[in-house]
Order: structure tokens, then sequence, then C-alpha cells
């Protein structure tokens, strides 16, 4: 399975092609749309928001709702280029609007103008924009309807926004049927506190991060694979969640807090009942030596303030060289609700890849057939 991304965040639209994807699934449009609408909500976002109101066109692969096994190709398109054709249009433009050289600390800016060789960093942000990510979610989308003829279910909240953190363990079916609209979280007292915190930042000029947990549901084991590092279905999934703008961190099961416990406190001791192997505990967080083992994966990840600050953090201007207050592009107070998004969307992929990878197949009904084999 591969998926390609295409398209800048005041350009035409954003684009995805998905290779991999067997015939015979059924698409709904809706379900689609419904992830890009959630990409966009969330307590802090910006203006922006409201304007593009996301829309998934399907241009190949499907035919009467339903895949061909071909590549599908997915467009979203961007209602507010329109505002900018005169500096985006590929067909030819004027470079010289809404050049941006007072470079953003945090941002793609500098490192990208350095690399690519520009003297412009709105070649470099409008590629390295969270804008790309609503091609992510609508091929993330297609991957789990696929996920869920199997009987895997991918859910998720966000756990902390800033300093304000919901320590509380939740069941998958809690998370799925109880994430509160405002921000994905599932106490209401710190919806309200962290909805405070984000109005707090929002009059000081700045932004805040926070911390998604993701959960899958119905993953038989042995997916992945421990005879070498690329394989690793943990390893693979850091990675691609690693890979989504702003994230700094990602934790499996206990994570981080398994390096202050004990052997005995770490592990998950394997117990055999039924003619069938349990754990008790998920410390691990449903995956073993790279491998899924059967039990509800649990993730975390960590998403940093948004690095475009109303106030703007000093830099410096790379036209003139001299000291300058960062740029504020038109931004979010905080994004954290739509991070837990994309995430869902992206892990959405990482598994599909992993199923359609060990089980092969050219169509849904054979997919399905030899999962239920497992």
């Amino acid at each position: 399975m591969k998926l390609t991304t295409a398209g800048e965040s005041h350009g035409k639209g954003l684009f995805a092609i998905l290779e991999g994807i067997p015939a015979g699934l059924r698409l709904d449009p809706g379900a689609i749309d419904a992830a890009l609408a959630r990409r966009q909500s969330g307590y802090g976002r910006g203006a922006r928001q409201k304007l593009e109101q996301d829309r998934a066109e399907i241009l190949s692969g499907v035919r009467d709702l339903v895949t061909l096994g071909s590549p599908i190709a997915l467009a979203v398109w961007n209602r507010d280029y329109e505002n900018w054709k005169d500096c985006m249009a590929p067909e030819g433009c004027d470079r010289s609007l809404r050049r941006l050289t007072r470079v953003r600390p945090g941002h793609a800016d500098l490192a990208g103008m350095q690399k690519f060789g520009t003297d412009d960093a709105r070649n470099i942000l409008e590629r390295a924009s969270a804008r790309e990510t609503a091609a992510r979610v609508a091929a993330g989308e297609v991957c789990r309807a696929l996920l869920g003829e199997l009987g895997i279910s991918v859910t998720g909240y966000v756990r902390s926004v800033g300093r304000v953190c919901d320590e509380e363990s939740y069941s998958f079916r809690e998370i799925a049927s109880s994430r509160r609209p405002l921000l994905g979280m599932m106490k209401e007292e710190k919806e309200r506190e962290a909805a405070a915190r984000i109005e707090e930042a929002k009059r000081e000029g700045d932004t805040l991060g926070g911390v998604a947990e993701l959960r899958v549901w119905g993953l038989k084991s042995g997916f992945g694979s421990c005879m070498t590092y690329g394989e690793k279905l943990d390893a693979r999934i850091a990675a691609a969640l690693l890979s989504v703008q702003a994230v700094k961190g990602v934790e499996v099961g206990l994570g981080f807090a398994l390096a202050s416990a004990k052997g005995s406190e770490a592990h998950d001791e394997i117990f055999a009942e039924k003619g069938s192997y349990v754990r008790r505990t998920n410390r691990a967080g449903g995956i073993e030596g790279g491998m899924s083992n059967g039990e509800e994966l649990v993730l975390r990840a960590a998403m940093k303030p948004i690095p475009t600050l109303m106030k703007g953090l000093s830099t410096v201007d790379t036209q003139s060289g001299k000291p300058a207050l960062a740029a504020a592009e038109r931004s979010d107070v905080c994004a954290v609700t739509a991070c837990e998004t994309v995430l869902e969307s992206v892990l959405c992929y990482v598994l599909a890849e992993a199923v359609t990878e060990r089980l092969g197949g050219d169509t849904v009904r054979q997919l399905k057939e030899r999962y239920e084999r497992l």
C-alpha cells in the first residue's frame, strides 16, 4: 500500500493518491466528509476553518461508490485559493506578493529556505503547513472503511490541553461514544478548564499544545514483525504519528512511565484460559517485540504549541539580516482536537498497510476470509 499527498496550503487544493486498496470496498463519502469536518473542529481554531468547509471529491479508483482495485485519487479543494491565486497560481503569478522573510521559530521556514535554496519562506510553509493533513484524513478514512470490514476499530480523545490533563482511564467503548464535542475530551470540567486556558492564551497572543490518546480494538496478533527493524509495528506507527505536523513525541502503552518502573510492574503476565492465552494487564499497549499481541492498542502523541504566535517570537528577517518579530500567518490558538482526528486517520493507514501486506488478496472478500482464519 502506498499513500502520496500533494498540494499547497493556499494552492488549488490538497490531493491524495492511495494505492493498494483491494477491490470491492464500499465507501461512504459522507463518512469521509464527517472526518474532514472533525479535523476543522475544536475550540481554539482560526477563522479559515469557517471559510474552507472541506469536502472530498473522489476522482478515480471508485465506481458506484465501490473500489476497483486501482489507485484511488481524492481531492480536497481550497476555497481560499481565489484570494491567493495572484501569488500562488502555478500557471503564473506575482511572487513578490505575500512574500515571507521573517521566519518563524519552530516552523519549517528557515531550515526549508536553506535546504531548497529560496529567499521566500512562502515556498516552504505552503507545503509544510498542517493544511496538508486534509488529504491524509480523506485517504485515512478509506483505510478506516477497510479496517471496519475486518472488525478493526480506531478511536481516540484529547487527553490534555496545555497543563490541563485528564488522568482517568477509559474503555474503548466509552471513548467512542462519550467524547465531548468542544475539544474532544472526556470530562466536562476538564474541557471547561482547557477552554479557559485557550482563551487566556488567545488574549496573550500565545498558543497551546496537548496530548491525544488513540485506541485500536479488534486487531489480531501477529501484525508487524520482530525479524527486521523496518517491519516492527510500533516503529512504523511511531514514524507515521511523528510525521504529523507539530507532533514531537509518541508513547506506546505506558510509554515513558515504564522507564521508572520495576520489571515486575512493567510487563503483562500471560495466563492460559479456556484454551487461549490472556493478559490481565495491557502495559505494553498491545505490541510486544514489534508485533501486535491481540490486546487493544494504546498510543499517545504529544503535539507542541503551534509556532505561529500572534505576538511573534524573536527571529531574523532573512532579507535584511536584522532582528525582527516572526511573521504572524493566519493560524490557530490550539489545534489538538484537529490533530487527534489526523492521528486517527494516519493510524488507520498504517494498520491497513500492515494488514494488506501480511494477508494479500485482490478483493475485500479475500482479505476478510484470510483475516477470519487467523
